[in-house]
């Protein structure tokens, strides 16, 4: 009867490689993100054409504009404004994730990343709080400033001759 090895799984790997490298949990994160950011910008098509906010959505200001949206309005709005709070949260997550691994490009793109959600979230509040077009046209823009960043952080991550910094 053999006895187990601490440190290694039944499979007869190590449990540290279970946990992917920083800068490979950076990149399936980033793409993640990638992904998530291109789902939330057709929804926000599709709620911005075919979607009525309902009138008792408006004035409260943004937080209490999103909050009524998750609660109570129609299913896509709430979809939308679900997603969009993953999408800060994940954002969050992966700014902790650069900021470990100590990599400065990563640091920045992944901010930008960041305040582009969080300008998006606000605008979406707007949007929802008083209806202007202007909210929803900076809502896109900002999502597609979030998703540039997101791509700027893949490519520097796949390229071989990735600077140290």
């Amino acid at each position: 009867m053999s006895r187990p090895v601490p440190g290694v799984t039944v499979a007869g790997q190590p449990a540290a490689a279970r946990r992917p490298a920083p800068l490979e949990a950076i990149r399936r994160t980033s793409l993640g993100l990638s992904v998530a950011l291109l789902v939330q910008y057709g929804l926000g098509m599709w709620v911005s054409l075919y979607v009525t906010v309902p009138a008792r959505d408006g004035g409260g200001g943004e937080f209490a504009a999103i909050g009524r949206a998750l609660s109570g309005g129609p299913a896509a709005l709430a979809a939308h404004a679900a997603l969009g709070l993953l999408l800060l949260l994940g954002s969050v997550v992966l700014v902790i994730r650069a900021a470990a691994a100590r990599r400065p490009f990563l640091i920045v793109t992944t901010a930008v990343s960041l305040l582009a959600v969080l300008g998006a979230a606000a605008s979406g509040g707007a949007f929802v709080s008083g209806g202007q077009d202007g909210a929803s046209l900076s809502m896109a823009l900002l999502t597609g400033v979030a998703l540039l960043a997101q791509v700027a952080t893949l490519y520097w991550l796949a390229s071989p001759r990735r600077p140290a910094g």
